[in-house]
């Protein structure tokens, strides 16, 4: 949008840091430095403070579904093993020549960056840091002088934690997310300017702020910065926005250029903030010190300390475990006592010495409605018309229109009813083109179901609606479940932990692996957006298009339902979202003629491990039972007609050689080319990188579509078979025992002919029926480029 496609971008990395402290080359910031391994997998000891789901990651992710809505698409996009890691970046960037560096989140990879790179130190002329609070007060969670039964949260406290005050009131965000990275950069030798919460809790948006950057929206950037600050407003839980909602990271730009642009001048001064000399330190870890509880790994159970530290030193003390660590929790208090990530006035030593943002300066104006000088100048940069954006998404293309493309079934007799629910994995895309390549005589895709706490992040349900665009079905209601386990803690990552963050992992499902972006763009998008009829405190601006729930998705469908009619589910994730309903919705059971369940491994006594490969403790789960085994339990011992396809019978058809053979044999269809496209390079990949070895196990993932489509054609054998679920310890959790004395009965798959079976799915991927409307973003691209392009299809369609 802003014309800079040159600025380099860097992102993760699969390296790691080894037990002896030896930092290895592109090591990925997905970890706080306390416990990052040689891998990308891991736990959540500081990142769990960051709710999952709507206010929380899923609307950052998004940007509430405004970034789809409104900013252009770019050539550049993530490549596997092609992107440039965070590391090589900033070595290539601060190895070119002096370098000023900003930080604006956790300070985890440029600490590594620090670590690892000492010989670079001298490059980096200044750092600029987002975060902390020294002397702050929080103003937030007070009681006024007249309330009876308010109790205070986080009133006049230092930190900003809404999540961990029970445990760390001293502690912001930024710093919190790695403290001893943090530690790593005050600590450099290097000059600091903090702009902390003592600043920026004195800048909450006004009324009069808000109706003046209302009116002052004079480039694309302004636009969109004013409907990201919009659409908080709006979708604020209370009626507090006004003085609760702070610009964090726009003051501390500010008060960085300004000090950039007038120099050096006596105490830092600069326009929009009153500046102070301290010295301060991160707290990262808490009395007494040289303890070894077992909550620190850098000392405990070492005979040396990790990266040499000082036993009995500053980090040597009890490191916050979680947000269920009793050291922190005060008896008789809401408040906790442990300082992990305090940006701590001190003295002596350990100290360093810092310009540090005190206070937000009055506007010079006194007769202005805005308060602050800093506002005045913010929406005059903004609107400035240099440098300004070159357009949104909708201005990117002179004919653009939105089309959404809804099918005309009135004349046609329907199939089988199925509900569809998956985690969004790359098999569970392929199955999805498969289910909607099905004549509606056949199957009738009735809506998709999204499991939150699978293999992938909630916003990829995005890509989901880009699939249905793509084949013309943007009539299929979805709806985005739980994002943690049944009974698991709204806050933590007990079993998604589990799931690599890097490559083979999270980065590559998200992006699907990179293809995700050439799939036509739809119309649809997850959106904040909300209404009070759903229970929030107020409408958003178009609370029509709300994103709807799994449950509310299950009622709609189940209610259009004939009275004979009965719902047949495929599942292809954790089973979070069916064990929900049947435990919500009474005529659930009664709604279901059968369940197809794509998971499990049947432990015989053979020895043929699961797919597990992240929990060393645990050979036998299969993933989809392992990331929520509760609801795995819940829905084997619910009664229903159920039959499970397992790894066993998934493995049978995980050849990535005779699936491609097969599709490139076929004709050719949009879908099917990609989805040869996506297998080809998860194949490449699988050869080329050992974090890409286990990525075969997705083709299994596309055996309970093709079942469920293509029986009558498989040559395939079932048997019934007890079985019984295994959960309360992670060695045990998700694994499906054979148990005749206490197990339930289901229909297992056992057996199948799998050079019939990739037949089958060439033929399917390939038939010109039911294809594709709009094969890619390239297609789209050329019918709003030019005012009377004719593709295959019209928009407004009957099949």
């Amino acid at each position: 949008m802003m014309g800079r496609d040159d600025i380099a971008v860097g992102v993760g990395g699969d390296g790691g840091i080894s037990d002896d402290g030896r930092i290895y080359p592109n090591v990925g910031g997905y970890f706080a430095i306390i416990e990052q391994e040689m891998s990308t997998v891991g736990g959540c000891r500081y990142r769990q403070t960051i709710p999952q789901g709507a206010n929380g990651r899923l609307d950052v992710n998004t940007n509430y579904g405004i970034r789809r809505a409104f900013l252009p698409q770019g050539n550049r996009r993530y490549f596997p093993l092609q992107q440039p890691t965070i590391q090589q970046m900033m070595i290539d960037t601060i190895s070119a020549g002096p370098t000023t560096v900003f930080l604006m989140g956790t300070h985890t990879n440029f600490a590594l960056f620090l670590m690892s790179n000492p010989y670079l130190k001298k490059n980096v002329e200044h750092i600029y840091i987002m975060g902390g609070g020294v002397r702050s007060h929080n103003p937030t969670g007070c009681c006024s002088k007249s309330s009876i039964s308010c109790v205070p949260q986080q009133c006049e406290d230092h930190g900003n934690m809404f999540t961990a005050y029970t445990e760390d009131p001293y502690a912001e965000f930024n710093i919190f997310g790695d403290p001893f990275g943090a530690y790593q950069v005050f600590h450099s030798g290097i000059p600091i300017t903090l702009v902390p919460l003592d600043a920026t809790n004195m800048i909450p948006i006004t009324e009069n702020f808000f109706k003046a950057f209302e009116q002052m929206q004079s480039t694309y950037e302004a636009k969109y910065c004013f409907e990201s600050l919009k659409i908080a407003r709006d979708t604020w839980l209370d009626n507090q926005f006004y003085t609760n909602y702070f610009m964090w990271d726009s003051f501390m730009t500010g008060v960085a250029l300004s000090i950039m642009r007038n120099g050096e001048r006596p105490n830092g001064e600069n326009d929009f903030a009153e500046m102070e000399a301290m010295n301060i330190t991160v707290v990262t870890s808490n009395e007494p010190y040289g303890v070894h509880d077992g909550s620190n790994p850098f000392f405990d159970g070492r005979v040396r300390p990790k990266f040499n530290l000082l036993d009995g030193g500053v980090h040597s003390g009890h490191v916050l475990t979680g947000l269920d660590d009793p050291f922190c929790v005060m008896e008789g208090s809401i408040k906790g006592k442990c300082q992990d990530g305090y940006t701590k006035e001190v003295q002596g030593p350990d100290s360093v010495a810092a310009l540090v943002a005190v206070k937000a300066k009055p506007n010079k104006n006194a007769n202005s409605p805005l308060d602050r000088e800093f506002f005045n100048n913010f929406l005059e940069v903004l609107n400035r018309p240099a440098h300004s954006g070159r357009f949104n998404f909708t201005n990117q293309f002179p004919h653009y229109k939105e089309v959404m493309y809804k099918p005309d079934f009135r004349n046609r007799i329907r199939g089988m009813p199925v509900m569809f629910d998956m985690d969004m994995s790359p098999g569970d895309f392929i199955a999805l083109l498969c289910l909607l390549k099905v004549n509606i005589e056949a199957i009738d895709l009735k809506g998709i179901l999204v499991s939150g706490n699978g293999w992938s992040n909630p916003a990829t349900i995005d890509v989901i609606y880009d699939v249905l665009h793509m084949m013309g079905r943007d009539d299929i209601p979805v709806g985005l479940g739980s994002i943690t386990a049944l009974g698991a803690p709204e806050l933590g990552c007990k079993y998604v932990k589990a799931i690599p963050h890097g490559s083979g992992g999270g980065l590559d499902t998200d992006t699907l692996f990179g293809l995700a972006r050439m799939l036509p763009r739809s119309p649809r998008r997850y959106t904040a957006e909300n209404s009070k009829k759903y229970g929030t405190p107020r409408d958003t601006a178009h609370p029509g298009i709300r994103q709807p729930l799994a449950f509310e998705v299950w009622q709609q469908v189940t209610g259009e339902l004939g009275p004979t009619d009965k719902m047949t589910v495929l599942t292809n994730g954790p089973l979070t979202n069916i064990a929900n309903i049947i435990i919500s919705d009474t005529k659930a059971k009664s709604m279901i003629e059968q369940v197809y369940i794509v998971g499990s491994h049947l432990v015989d006594g053979e020895g043929e491990e699961g797919n597990l490969f992240t929990v060393p403790s645990n050979k036998f789960a299969e993933f989809n039972f392992f990331l929520d085994p509760k609801a795995a339990k819940t829905v084997v011992e619910s009664g229903l007609d159920i039959t499970v396809i397992p790894l066993r019978a998934q493995r049978q058809v995980s050849s990535f050689g005779k699936v491609l053979r097969s599709l490139r044999a076929a004709e050719k269809t949009p879908e099917s080319s990609f989805v040869y496209r996506l297998l080809l390079l998860m194949q490449k990949l699988q050869k080329k990188h050992q974090a890409y070895s286990h990525i075969d196990m997705f083709l299994g993932e596309l055996l309970g579509s093709m079942f469920l489509v293509q029986q009558s054609h498989l040559n395939y054998s079932i048997n019934e078979k007890a079985i019984s679920v295994g959960s309360g310890h992670v060695t045990m959790d998700g694994q499906t025992i054979l148990d005749e004395t206490s197990g339930k009965l289901v229909k297992v798959l056992d057996r199948l002919d799998p050079d019939s079976y990739y037949a089958e799915l060439a033929k399917l991927l390939a038939a010109k029926k039911q294809s594709a409307l709009v094969d890619s973003f390239d297609e789209q691209k050329r019918m709003w480029s030019k005012a009377n392009y004719k593709g295959r299809d019209d928009p407004g369609f009957v099949r």
